[in-house]
């Protein structure tokens, strides 16, 4: 059974989807400030987290902040409708989804199924490690060295660059990467895996022409070139 920790202080909110996440196979604790949110989050006791940025106490800014400070532990983001910084900022700090609230406790679950479905370890053709120039990718302990460095990737970022190195050389389309690494469809106006490759970039730097590993092909999506 996987393990969901939802964070909001709208009581009446996080008691409907606990009725309705219970009965779709999840175990569901709640906090209902940011403080709370933040000690339970660390526990580790949790395969994901559902993290409200309106929160008493603490905002969920400030909590994902502190989360990600000791723990991978994949977040999405629960905002506010059209609100775009919100969501831009909690990317870059390194939420792995969002959604906007009043959400569809189907969208809900839907999302939280595909978060958990793409941090399972799974097994690569060559034992599960992918070699690209200066980089090292290892599926089975998801992890990933860049230059003999270890890298502070969440698992969003894990996902799409797999999917960018599995295709090494190759253009991939947004919407394939967001099938792929998200475990969605791409949807109009979502700027989640720009945010996401971004931060995929500031992490591994330049390589030594100055270029990017991961490269922009404008109007056909992106193409990691090693190094």
């Amino acid at each position: 059974m996987n393990r969901v920790l939802l964070i909001d202080d709208d009581v009446e909110l996080c008691q409907m989807l606990v009725e309705y996440l219970v009965p779709e196979g999840f175990a569901v604790d709640t906090a209902h400030d940011g403080l709370e949110g933040v000690r339970c989050a660390l526990r580790g006791a949790h395969d994901v987290v559902v993290l409200d940025i309106m929160l008493p106490k603490l905002n969920g800014i400030d909590a994902l902040q502190r989360i990600r400070r000791d723990s991978h532990t994949p977040v999405l983001m629960l905002t506010a409708k059209g609100d775009d910084v919100d969501r831009i900022i909690g990317l870059e700090l390194g939420a792995d989804d969002y959604l906007a609230k009043p959400c569809n406790p189907r969208e809900l679950v839907a999302r939280l199924r595909a978060i958990l479905r793409r941090t399972v370890p799974t097994q690569a053709a060559d034992g599960g490690v992918h070699r690209a120039g200066a980089l090292v990718l290892s599926v089975s302990e998801r992890s990933a060295h860049w230059q003999g460095e270890l890298l502070d990737l969440t698992s969003t970022e894990f996902n799409l660059l797999e999917v960018l190195v599995s295709a090494a050389g190759h253009i991939v389309s947004k919407a394939q990467l967001s099938e792929r690494a998200m475990g969605r469809p791409l949807t109009r106006y979502d700027r989640s895996i720009d945010m996401h490759l971004s931060n995929l970039r500031r992490k591994l730097g330049q390589l030594d022409d100055g270029r990017s590993p991961i490269q922009t092909v404008r109007g056909l999506g992106y193409q990691y070139i090693g190094g």
